[in-house]
């Protein structure tokens, strides 16, 4: 019996064994297969969501959860599986707290049948609040150690209380020794994808930038070929809408669009409001502005600079916002067209200087020497055909705008323009141009965009200096006239020769001393005023009562005065013929003071 007892007992603890043994087999070829199939993964998550499974399956809990240390040292809950609780997948455990901070304080397993109850562990009150709703009962944690360094740690746990054998603790942590390498494997692998694509993106960055460098080179070349080339605005608009697309409009100072390009297309294209703003921006700051229209288009400004003078403006209109490289590109051409502008002016000066040296030699009553006359001819201009004078005033313009905007007419009429004694001049060749004042002020009136005087006269051999004084006390008499907007010619004027003609200054000073001699006269002697009585009297057709309102005195001094005048003149002097004569004397006595200033004594 008692072999048979030996013998059986020896039976049933070789079955033991042996069954222990193929168990363990199983656990282990099942640990082999989990760590391989972990090992071909390289997602982040799906590396996470394959060791809570496989450990759940292996280890046999009622649920298995795994958390990563994050920044801050917290324990924070990454994957689950067999949870209930949906509050539960976002526990998060500070440090030194919990069943975790023992495992990752000690890097080694720790485990309580029941976690609850068990006092030695410094529990955190939020994660204590998660566990009766997940039914946490018996908890073992594992640390994931990748090499010396604790990343995490891997929990099983059921519901009901237990312990946890041996060989499950070493299960367990085997398995997580393979997770850790599986899930560092896989940051290593995201690590380096990131990387790469910072690298592919620094790299298209690169190829960007050389493009970009590339087509500023281009541009570069091309508008230093503009230069050299004397090229101008339309050229620069030109390429700059081959290389931007969109609308290029480019004003001069004046706010006069210079070039267009597309042809045909607006630049502003009804925004003007939002034009001038962006122009007034532009100008202020000396950098390129941009905004969004009405109509959905972006405009860009920029002002044209050079030797810190303002020349105008370049605008880009297009769907697309510009970008840096553009912003440069436009800053860039707006220099270079500051740059033509300046060298154009230069030139123009040069050549206005030339021309205006010329007008001044052909004002001058010497004789001109064979040489300026091929100077001027090499000019287009025929000295011996010049037949016309002009002279412009207006007040809201300086001389120099005025010449500016006569430049055009002097060169269609194979003339010059500049400034004579401080006045706006032009010599011209009008031939048989009759309306010419009429059709000169229209267009001046234009051009400057506000009244102006033009005074036009026929040159009658060399004697341009007369003609030019002549015209000036034309503009004298029109002002005195009260006009401020009008083209004439002095022969329109040929009433009031006597007045603006110094040459019949003599006869001007016969006819008021026949005329009115006797009132000037009495006035100087008793400074009296019958000469303006006079002039009132005639002013108001006659009429007593508006005379004497005019002339602030009563009526009854009015009636003495013009009693005084027929002892004087005589008692016919409001008759037709010497009324038509005195009236006359009296308007061209008041023009020369106007022209002049007044008589002496």
């Amino acid at each position: 019996m008692a072999q048979n007892d030996s013998g059986t007992a020896g039976s049933s603890g070789d079955g033991e064994l042996t069954s222990y043994r193929l168990r363990r087999e199983r656990e282990l070829s099942s640990l082999y297969q989990t760590a391989r199939s972990l090992t071909a993964l390289r997602e982040v998550d799906e590396v996470l969501r394959s060791i809570v499974r496989h450990a759940h399956e292996l280890i046999g809990s009622d649920f298995v959860y795994l958390s990563l240390l994050d920044a801050e040292g917290y324990l924070t809950l990454k994957a689950s599986a067999g949870t209930i609780s949906s509050e539960f997948s976002s526990a998060r455990v500070p440090p030194g707290r919990g069943l975790g901070g023992r495992v990752l304080e000690d890097k080694a397993p720790f485990w309580v049948s029941n976690y609850r109850q068990a006092q030695a562990l410094p529990h955190d009150p939020t994660f204590d609040l998660l566990v009766p709703r997940e039914g946490l009962t018996a908890l073992l944690g594992v640390p994931l150690l990748v090499g010396e360094e604790a990343i995490g740690a891997l929990f099983a746990a059921d519901r009901t209380e237990r312990p946890f054998e041996k060989d499950e603790v070493a299960l367990f942590s085997a398995f997580a020794s393979h997770a850790a390498v599986a899930l560092n494997n896989a940051r290593l692998y995201e690590q380096t994808r990131v990387s790469l694509r910072r690298l592919e993106d620094a790299y298209r960055t690169i190829e960007e930038q050389v493009a970009t460098l590339e087509r500023a080179a281009a541009v570069h070349e091309a508008l230093t070929h503009v230069v050299l080339t004397g090229g101008g605005p339309g050229d620069i608009a030109h390429l700059l809408v081959e290389q931007l697309q969109g609308t290029v409009t480019i004003q001069d100072r004046d706010d006069r669009v210079l070039a267009v390009r597309p042809h045909g297309e607006a630049g502003e294209d009804g925004e003007e409001d939002l034009g001038r703003r962006l122009r007034d921006e532009a100008r202020g700051t000396g950098r390129c502005v941009s905004a969004r229209g009405r109509d959905g288009a972006h405009r860009s400004v920029i002002a044209a600079r050079a030797g810190g003078s303002h020349f105008g403006f370049l605008c880009l209109t297009r769907e697309a916002a510009p970008q840096p490289a553009d912003v440069r590109m436009l800053e860039r051409s707006a220099q270079i067209m500051g740059l033509l502008i300046l060298m154009r002016d230069a030139r123009v000066e040069a050549e206005e200087r030339v021309r205006g040296e010329l007008l001044m030699e052909l004002m001058s009553p010497s004789p001109l020497h064979p040489a300026q006359r091929d100077r001027a001819l090499s000019r287009g201009v025929d000295v011996d055909h010049l037949d016309t004078l002009v002279v412009v005033e207006c007040p809201e313009r300086s001389a120099a705008d005025i010449v500016r905007q006569l430049k055009p007419f002097s060169s269609a009429w194979s003339g010059l323009a500049g400034e004579y004694l401080g006045r706006a001049t032009m010599l011209l060749r009008a031939g048989d141009e009759n309306d010419l004042p009429r059709t000169l002020h229209d267009s001046l009136r234009r051009a400057l965009g506000a009244p102006a005087l033009v005074v036009c006269d026929r040159i009658t051999g060399q004697e341009r200096s007369r003609s030019h004084a002549l015209a000036l006390r034309c503009l004298k008499v029109l002002r005195a006239l009260g006009e401020t907007d009008r083209g004439a010619g002095t022969q329109q004027y040929e009433m009031y020769a006597l007045v603006f003609d110094p040459d019949r200054a003599d006869d001007l000073d016969r006819f008021l001393t026949d005329s009115l001699g006797p009132l000037l006269e009495y006035d100087r002697r008793r400074s009296t005023r019958l000469v303006a009585t006079a002039a009132a009297y005639f002013a108001h057709s006659g009429n007593l009562s508006q005379t004497a309102r005019a002339l602030h005195v009563h009526l009854n001094t009015l009636l003495k005065r013009l009693d005084r005048i027929g002892v004087l003149l005589g008692e016919d002097w409001r008759s037709a013929d010497s009324a038509l004569r005195l009236h006359l004397a009296l308007r061209l006595h008041e023009l020369r003071a106007a022209v002049d200033g007044p008589a002496p004594g």
